[in-house]
Parts: C-alpha cells; sequence; structure tokens
C-alpha cells in the first residue's frame, strides 16, 4: 500500500487522502458502463490502482471527482478494446437486473414506481454510450467543463450530447407525463 508521507508531488497527498470519498460515484458509473455488478467493482479497483499509480499527475485543488471519472472511462474503454478483437462487440444489454423488481407486498404506487424505474433504466441503457456517459455524469454534479476533461472532448461536444440526450430520453419518457 502507498504510504501517504512517501508521496510529495502535485496533488498526490490529495489523491490518497480523499479518492475514496468517491467511490459510491465511482461504482454507479461503473454499473451503467459494464451492466454487472462484479465487473463493477473490478473496474473501479482498477481505477483506484491506475490513479494511485498516477497520483503525482494530479494537480492539487483540481477536481478529483472528474479526474477519477476520467481514469475509470479510460479503464473502462481500454478493456472494450482489448475485448473486442476476440469476443466481438460489448455483449447485449440486460436492463432487468438493475432495475429494482416489484415485491408482491409493496402498495400499487411503490409498483408503480418500480415499473417507472425500469422503464427510464432501459431509456438510459438505449442511449448511444457517449450520450449515456454524458447524462451519467451529469447527474454525478459534474459541470459541463468537468465533463469534457472526463471525456476528452470540447465543452460544446458535451453541451449536445447532453442536448441530444434529453431529447432521446423526453421522447422515450414522453407517456410519464401529467
Amino acid at each position: 500500500m502507498l504510504a501517504v508521507s512517501s508521496i510529495d508531488r502535485g496533488g498526490a497527498r490529495e489523491v490518497v487522502a480523499l479518492a475514496l470519498t468517491h467511490a459510491d460515484a465511482l461504482y454507479n458509473l461503473a454499473r451503467w458502463l459494464v451492466r454487472d455488478p462484479q465487473e463493477a467493482e473490478d473496474l473501479v479497483q482498477e481505477t483506484y490502482a491506475r490513479a494511485l499509480a498516477a497520483a503525482h499527475q494530479f494537480e492539487a485543488g483540481s477536481n478529483l471527482k472528474a479526474w477519477l471519472m476520467r481514469i475509470l472511462r479510460n479503464t473502462y474503454l481500454d478493456g472494450r478494446r482489448r475485448a473486442r478483437p476476440e469476443g466481438g462487440d460489448v455483449a447485449g444489454e440486460n436492463v432487468e437486473e438493475m432495475a429494482p423488481a416489484p415485491n408482491a407486498r409493496e402498495s400499487d404506487s411503490a409498483q408503480i414506481r418500480a415499473l417507472v424505474a425500469e422503464e427510464v433504466a432501459a431509456a438510459v441503457q438505449a442511449l448511444p454510450e457517449a450520450w449515456r456517459t454524458a447524462i451519467l455524469l451529469d447527474l454525478e454534479g459534474l459541470s459541463e467543463a468537468e465533463m469534457a476533461g472526463v471525456l476528452g472532448c470540447a465543452e460544446g461536444t458535451v453541451k449536445s450530447r447532453l442536448a441530444r440526450a434529453r431529447a432521446a430520453l423526453r421522447e422515450r419518457l414522453a407517456g410519464h407525463r401529467p
């Protein structure tokens, strides 16, 4: 394990001290990207390993969460690139595993909420990966500039992806408006 006292360059101490505070946000993004709880845990673990190895590159005072999310996304994309020649494209999506199944004892309103949650999850999963990632980063509270850094694209591209993703979600979920 890396000791904080042995790190003295850039914002490395900040990385070691605060990285775990973002574990839930990283897991949520990983879960949406890989769609499997075990793979999501592995992706987060690999993200932390890479972040600690590159901790000296982190600029103190910048957004640690955005930096970690970028590492996670790049790790995910690296894994997809490595897997593609052997197994083809990423396997089909199974939204049912991600959405909570309604319990027989739940009230009608709880069952309706669960059904709507499944439909929202399905709508988000149906988005192209770039749009889905932008929406998820937006839900994590990152600014458009921070999202651009995570995604490695221009801020205008982020705005475009968000607008298109939101429009697609509105269209797909139009039946749920009051």
